[in-house]
């Protein structure tokens, strides 16, 4: 019934009925969530309930024994209690309390409004692991504010915690930042895009764009942590930058002015290594520390291709100068000055695996998505991690190997794969396994042509990685089935356009648009490769 499982759920005999009447009582420090479940029960019920008044009533109750993010809930004949020691704890157990009721309570509107029977239950829970996260590359696509918000109700639905923004990339920037206005005026739209994989050299003659303002993102950041998100932003380099580059060619390597980027995959056109650039950037993130509160600051580090590096005589010289040994060593430099600009700020760098290549900044946590490999690298050094191989859960790979599977780029990754995800390698001790923080899905978007391709390859997957996240204990994919087959109705009353268990709908699939599939084995020695052979997951 409840996705994801809870840790203890049982039910007792009886119901509880909930009216228009029932007061949502709550201790101070709970009020938000209660808040939002008086927001989130008045269309079915036909008002709001009040926040008031004496008899039989849902009680949010302050419980300071119990960790951040864990809850108990109550449902009797007499009431419904909810326990927590804060605001994450107190809007999961709503989320859980939602899923008890019938799926018509997440529309926005019903034709009957009317009391609803809340069956009599006890839960005990809390997340296995404190890194619960969900990656949207809004880059390579731009997504409107308003979808932005409708898919963080969804990620909070699933008990999700992060969400890691994919701000900027070769093919677009998508984010205000004051003191250099052409990163939004130059780099947030290109002249056309790839259809499908570049590979096939098809484009599409249409311009896309679209940018953040800086109150677009106050408010997301803020919409956010009302349901217990940390929005987490990326803005990339030294690679990955060439829409920052076409903006501002003082920051390139060839002083020729170059264009957004129009194909996917990793461009050549990167930073060079001057300190005016690695000021430019500062001055970016110094921005972007004053709009994202989150603790951990993205800084990609993915993917760098060096053939710019190599033949530029100012960068050769200026490697002599910093006394590095080689293009890696260059990569490694780049990082560590954003590792203490982020550390005297009191944050903390993330990266993706690349950044231990050239010896891993002191105080960097690794995104291992080539495989595990980075993981256990960087556990074993005392380095954090977040698990997230491209073979488990990018979820911009296609979901089975049927041919109508829509534009089908990477590995077959299905629901089952996801919900048999495993964020610990194997090998850790268990001292070196504390520093897996948790697990990362990713919605890269070079695939996707609108929120409806989206909400394909998010759904059900998500649903199930989700559980793998959250959920302890023996899993049973045939168990967990039955409840995503209950579950499915929520994301139908929400109006998710997920795919169907059995295939996609005619209307998924897309003929126009040719892919790129590969197996596990090929997907890992193509990224393994290096970027300089154009290995990005989905574009190429």
């Amino acid at each position: 019934m409840i996705v994801p499982r809870p840790a203890h759920f049982a039910l007792t005999q009886g119901e509880f009925t909930l009216t228009a009447d029932t007061p949502v009582l709550a201790d101070p420090p709970l009020e938000r969530a209660a808040r939002l479940l008086r927001a989130a029960l008045a269309p079915s019920l036909g008002a709001p309930p009040p926040d008031r008044g004496a008899g039989p009533a849902i009680r949010f109750r302050t419980d300071p024994g119990l960790g951040d993010e864990a809850y108990r809930l109550t449902v009797v004949y007499g009431g419904v209690f909810i326990e927590a020691s804060g605001h994450a704890g107190a809007f999961y157990a709503v989320q859980t309390l939602l899923q008890l009721l019938p799926a018509q309570v997440h529309r926005t509107a019903v034709a009957a409004p009317g009391p609803l029977e809340l069956p009599c239950a006890t839960v005990a829970d809390e997340p296995r692991f404190g890194w619960r996260g969900t990656l949207i590359d809004v880059a390579r696509r731009f997504l409107p504010k308003r979808e932005l918000l409708r898919y963080i109700d969804l990620l909070a639905l699933h008990k999700l915690n992060v969400l890691h923004l994919h701000l900027t990339d070769d093919q677009g920037w998508r984010i205000e930042i004051k003191r250099c206005p052409r990163l939004t005026e130059v780099g947030s739209w290109r002249r056309e895009s790839t259809v499908g994989s570049s590979k096939h050299g098809l484009l599409d003659g249409r311009p896309h764009g679209g940018f953040y303002t800086q109150d677009d993102i106050r408010e997301i950041v803020a919409y956010a942590a009302e349901r217990a998100i940390t929005v987490v932003p990326e803005i990339d380099l030294p690679g990955h930058t060439q829409a920052a580059i076409a903006a501002y060619p003082e920051l390139g390597n060839t002083g020729r002015p170059v264009e957004v980027g129009t194909a996917w995959g990793p461009a050549e056109h990167v930073l060079n290594a001057e300190d005016s650039t690695v000021e430019f950037f500062k001055g970016v993130y110094e921005e972007v520390l004053d709009l994202f509160p989150s603790r951990y600051v993205c800084v990609g580090g993915d993917e760098c291709v060096q053939t710019e590096w190599r033949e530029s005589p100012r960068v050769q010289e200026r490697m002599r100068e910093l006394g590095l040994d080689g293009e890696d060593a260059l990569q490694s430099w780049y990082i560590r000055q954003f590792d203490t600009f982020l550390t005297e700020r009191g944050r903390k760098l993330l990266g993706w695996d690349e950044i231990l290549a050239g010896g891993l900044a002191e105080g960097a946590t690794v995104m291992s998505w080539r495989g595990m490999q980075g993981a256990v690298a960087a556990a074993k050094g005392g380095n954090d991690v977040v698990a997230c191989p491209l073979t488990d859960v990018y979820f911009d790979f296609r979901q089975s190997e049927h041919p109508d599977e829509p534009i089908p780029v990477g590995c077959a990754t299905t629901v089952e794969d996801a919900y048999a995800f495993e964020p610990v390698p194997s090998g850790l001790t268990p001292e070196e396994a504390v520093h897996v923080l948790g697990g990362q899905a990713q919605l890269w978007t070079e695939p996707v042509d609108g929120p409806r391709g989206l909400d394909y390859l998010a759904f059900p997957r998500i649903s199930a990685f989700a559980e793998a996240v959250w959920s302890t204990g023996e899993r049973s994919y045939a168990e967990f089935e039955a409840r995503l087959v209950h579950h499915l109705k929520r994301l139908d009353a929400l109006g998710v356009e997920y795919r169907p268990l059995a295939g996609p709908h005619p209307w998924q699939t897309r003929p126009d648009a040719r892919g790129r599939p590969r197996d596990r084995a090929a997907m890992l020695a193509d990224v393994l490769g290096g970027p300089e052979q154009k290995s990005s997951p989905s574009g190429d």
